[in-house]
């Protein structure tokens, strides 16, 4: 079974500590669709770099960077990279200075075997942020790249953050057999067993009470010619999915309520739409922080799990009017 995720998976290639265009790193690629605004090639991207830093258990690490001004780090979704976020990159560098970290076991990123844990991952994205040495910061992560930032948050705390986003992530993946209706609601519980979960995303049988399989299912659904862009450069760069797979049982597991509701002292952006059944959790997550804002998109704005890179236009004037403000 082929969906957004796995499609997206990652470059077996080795490279040694760099700094260099991104052509150099994944090579040439003409996207399928010609889109006025947008470039036609990776190579019309100028200024786009792939770059690297050693995190302190020796794994090397990637990001995209572009453009200059004041700083957004995109944390992407599981499996996903900079390759998917390439239209954001793209538009959001015209006026700020734009990175996307590339997880360990995604992307243009080195394969490992080490720290598949979500706590893992937000000590690298503080190590990351070590290393481009910014004071302050926009954060904004997509899918499980939210789960980083909260884990980020949890350990490190908000002192490097001016504003939050957050696409579309259940704030508990897996579903509490304790838990009412409401609850799962507000959480986002979309499985009761991780490992059923896990067997699914690599093709196997399963159901709606076992696994909320519309994720998968709104992944396949590539209308968006900005999605085909972002996706076939994904998949220029893509290898052995195996890697991926690693982290999500850990990732599954965690609950961010307690984080939700008590540490996010800033403003936060919390996007997703009428065609994720994620939405009732990402309006309580907007309701419990401080100083919380919903954007909801409607079904004819590709409003589902993937919505940034089906809809990028829409999504980078309201990501801009939400840091501006």
């Amino acid at each position: 079974m082929k969906h957004l995720f796995v499609a997206s998976l990652m470059s077996s290639m080795a490279i040694a500590a760099f700094a260099a265009p991104a052509t150099d790193v994944v090579g040439h690629y003409t996207f399928p669709n010609a889109i006025e605004g947008l470039p036609a090639t990776l190579a019309d991207f100028e200024g786009l770099q792939i770059n690297s830093f050693m995190t302190n258990d020796a794994v090397r690490l990637n990001y995209w960077e572009a453009g200059s001004g004041e700083p957004i780090v995109f944390v992407p979704a599981w499996g996903a990279s900079g390759a998917e976020l390439i239209n954001e990159l793209w538009l959001l560098s015209k006026t700020n200075h734009v990175y996307v970290l590339d997880p360990r076991n995604q992307g243009t990123s080195e394969r490992t075997q080490k720290g598949q844990r979500i706590a893992r991952h937000a000590m690298d994205l503080n190590e990351f942020l070590d290393h481009i040495g910014v004071e302050t910061t926009v954060l904004a992560g997509w899918s499980m790249g939210v789960s980083v930032i909260w884990g980020y948050v949890d350990l490190f705390g908000t002192d490097r953050m001016s504003k939050a986003v957050f696409v579309d992530e259940p704030v508990s993946i897996y579903t509490h057999a304790d838990w009412s209706e409401q609850e799962r609601l507000n959480a986002g519980g979309m499985t009761t067993s991780p490992e059923r979960m896990i067997a699914a995303y690599q093709g196997a049988p399963t159901n709606q009470q076992i696994v909320d399989m519309k994720v998968v299912q709104r992944a396949q659904m590539l209308d968006s010619p900005y999605a085909q862009n972002a996706m076939g450069l994904a998949e220029h760069i893509a290898g052995d999915p195996s890697y991926a797979m690693l982290v999500l049982f850990d990732h599954a597991m965690n609950d961010w309520r307690d984080v939700i509701e008590t540490k996010l002292d800033l403003p936060v952006a919390v996007f997703s739409g009428e065609e994720s059944n994620n939405l009732p959790s990402q309006k309580w997550i907007a309701q419990t922080v401080p100083e919380g804002q919903l954007f909801n998109y409607a079904s004819a704005d590709d409003g589902d799990h993937f919505l940034m890179i089906k809809n990028p236009l829409k999504f980078v004037e309201d990501l801009r009017a939400f840091i501006e403000d």
